[in-house]
């Protein structure tokens, strides 16, 4: 039997390593100064609404024989039209009538929309796949494999590493206590919770390291373990690049939330986002989540008193306007371009506890400098009670999100290489959401092993099938590719 035995330097070293290099990417190293520049590069921030959003009363019908048929499915549920809970006019550039309102806290969002920077994607969600699981669809879109599981990367990190072109410090963040899994496999990515929050997570508090008010001559845990880093062995190569990790958050000027924008979590990571935007340290991806959208009873409309949904939509609205006013103040906005997207819509017509199930289709929002707004997008397919008996009453989705997503690749992204970032998606044709410069997309015929589970699958058999290529080779460890998958549903408080 081999006697093991650790110095106190080496389980030192071993703890430091543990705690925090599963959480930064290989290539974080040290970053320059923060740098206000306006940055020449555009970002994608992926808003994901865990719980599956009710995008009817979202995006309300308000008028004609949709009006009709949504009351009588929705008879204690619905949004006003008019009145102080009033849904909020959706008009286009020329006054003209849309026949949709905003859910009436959403005034951030009417705001953008007026203002020509959202735009809304009518019916949108997993054309071929239906599945009325939650963590079976969180997962679809996370890796961009719609009816398949087990890609060891997610779509994100796949976007970036086939990147034509371009480098940065950060290219990739995700703000969440675990890793998402649309940057699994990247080993450019960080992910935290809060830059305050991001150290070594070991020893009292005081010691972790060396503060204004710490004892003459302390040396912190995290001072200390960084010396020791100083080897060849896999262990020392990945301690440097964690600490590389941690002193380039240290070093930027992360503030506090601004006395304008909203409270909260949400308004907080929103703010972790716009801060490092602004930092120009390369981001290209970002994600964050919002939970809390499973509401099965106790949905709540509109009005005095409590209503939960309402709340949540208010959450919603008045952040993102914050980010946005925020990043457009300074000039980055003109370069960043917000989804916002949950893993499926809610049924038509309202359960009996004052909530609603499960559905399908769901409105789709993109925000931002480089779109073209204030318009819907996509087929709007009616609420017709015989049109939605394919669906089992739910609204169908007739714009796969793929399709939105690869507008955003090629128009602001310049990455065309569609099937490596959504293997098995053809087809593309851009709806015009955004403003930028087409590219032929280069389609090849595998570009991720996945596995495939039993689901409802509906073929696109118009699609036409278009030239293809050789995929990118990418040389990454296993232990890498590999990383926790976040399948946790948030659910709403009680």
């Amino acid at each position: 039997m081999t006697d093991f035995r650790l110095t106190r330097r080496e389980f030192v070293k071993g703890c430091g390593a543990a705690a925090i290099v599963g959480t930064t990417g290989a290539s974080l190293m040290f970053a320059d100064p923060v740098d206000a520049a306006v940055n020449s590069y555009d970002t994608v921030v992926h808003l994901f609404l865990r719980g599956g959003i009710d995008g009817l009363n979202l995006v309300v019908p308000v008028s004609g024989v949709d009006r009709t048929f949504y009351e009588e499915a929705r008879p204690s549920l619905k949004i006003d039209t008019s009145g102080a809970y009033g849904a909020l006019p959706l008009t286009l550039s020329g006054g003209a009538a849309t026949g949709f309102g905003l859910h009436p806290s959403a005034t951030g969002l009417r705001d953008l929309w007026n203002d020509g920077k959202m735009a809304i994607v009518h019916a949108c969600g997993m054309a071929t796949t239906v599945t009325r699981s939650h963590f079976d669809a969180q997962l679809y879109i996370d890796l961009g494999t719609p009816g398949k599981y087990g890609s060891p990367t997610g779509w994100m990190t796949r976007a970036w590493e086939t990147r034509p072109n371009g480098s940065g410090t950060l290219p990739a963040l995700g703000v969440s206590g675990t890793q998402p899994a649309g940057l699994m496999g990247a080993i450019d990515a960080m992910t935290m919770s809060s830059p305050g929050d991001f150290s070594l997570n070991t020893t009292a508090w005081s010691w972790q390291r060396t503060r204004s008010d710490s004892p003459s001559g302390l040396r912190g845990v995290s001072e200390t373990v960084a010396s020791l880093w100083n080897g060849q062995t896999g262990m020392e190569v990945n301690g440097r690049r964690a600490d590389g990790a941690l002193r380039l958050i240290g070093q930027q000027g992360y503030a506090s939330l601004p006395a304008t924008w909203p409270t909260g979590n949400f308004a907080q990571q929103l703010w972790t986002i716009a801060q490092t935007i602004r930092f120009n340290l390369g981001l290209r991806y970002a994600t964050l989540d919002l939970g809390g959208w499973d509401t099965h009873e106790g949905q709540g409309t509109a009005g005095s008193g409590y209503h939960y949904y309402q709340n949540k939509i208010a959450e919603l609205s008045q952040a993102l306007a914050a980010f946005y006013a925020e990043l457009n103040g300074t000039g980055e906005m003109a370069r960043v371009t917000v989804v916002v997207q949950s893993e499926f819509g809610r049924r038509v017509r309202a359960n009996a506890n004052g909530g609603t199930d499960h559905g399908y289709g769901n409105p789709l929002l993109v925000l931002g400098g480089p779109v073209n707004g204030r318009r819907f997008y996509g087929s709007w397919p009616g609420l017709n009670p015989e049109t939605l008996s394919p669906t089992f009453g739910d609204v169908p989705v007739t714009t796969d999100y793929r399709r939105v997503m690869s507008e955003i690749l090629i128009r602001r992204m310049g990455n065309a290489n569609l099937s490596q970032v959504f293997p098995g998606y053809t087809g593309y044709a851009p709806l015009g959401i955004m403003q930028g410069t087409d590219l032929a997309p280069k389609v090849e015929d595998s570009a991720v092993t996945a596995t495939s589970i039993p689901s409802l699958v509906v073929p696109d058999a118009s699609s036409p099938t278009l030239a293809t290529e050789q995929p990118i080779e990418r040389a990454v460890p296993d232990w890498q590719r590999r990383g926790p998958v976040d399948r946790m549903l948030v659910r709403r408080e009680r």
